[in-house]
């Protein structure tokens, strides 16, 4: 199996000028954790993801604990809306892991295990988006052809 047989290609899409409050609404709405950040050729330059967002409202506890001060973290979370009028540019992660549609199914999924991310951008040879999968797609496939395979042994 290859990415080309499972992933989507209808892929829910930023780029570096959308608002953070439309991307947030894309991502609720959709029940997706992230988009992908591509430029007016199609061409990958970024991600954005839940985790891109809520990092970015969180202080460096880190420093505001060496000197000495205790993190308000409700004021943090009421500064939400302030966040929302930022821009994917200002917010994405820029270095992307992509793969190829021809790639082994099981060696993305090992890229993303490794990179511990749960999607992965599919892109052509000129770096252009023509699909994502997620982890949740590999398992669906595998699992799924593993019945196939189970039921035609049972079959024969």
């Amino acid at each position: 199996m290859i990415v080309n047989d499972i992933m989507n290609t209808s892929v829910k899409t930023a780029n570096i000028d959308t608002l953070i409050q439309d991307i947030a609404s894309i991502m609720c709405f959709n029940k997706i954790s992230g988009v992908p950040v591509i430029d007016s050729d199609d061409k990958l330059i970024g991600v954005l993801s839940e985790k891109d967002i809520l990092k970015a409202m969180f202080p460096d506890v880190g420093q505001i604990m060496q000197e000495g001060g205790i993190p308000d973290f409700e004021s943090i979370e009421a500064d939400y809306k302030g966040l929302l009028n930022k821009k994917a540019g200002e917010l994405m992660t820029q270095t992307v892991a992509s793969v190829r549609a021809e790639m082994p199914l099981l060696k993305a999924a090992s890229m993303m295990c490794v990179k511990q991310i749960r999607r992965i951008p599919v892109t052509d040879s000129d770096n252009k988006l023509i699909g994502i999968i997620s982890i949740g797609d590999v398992h669906k496939a595998i699992f799924q052809e593993s019945l196939l395979k189970k039921a035609s042994e049972q079959a024969a």
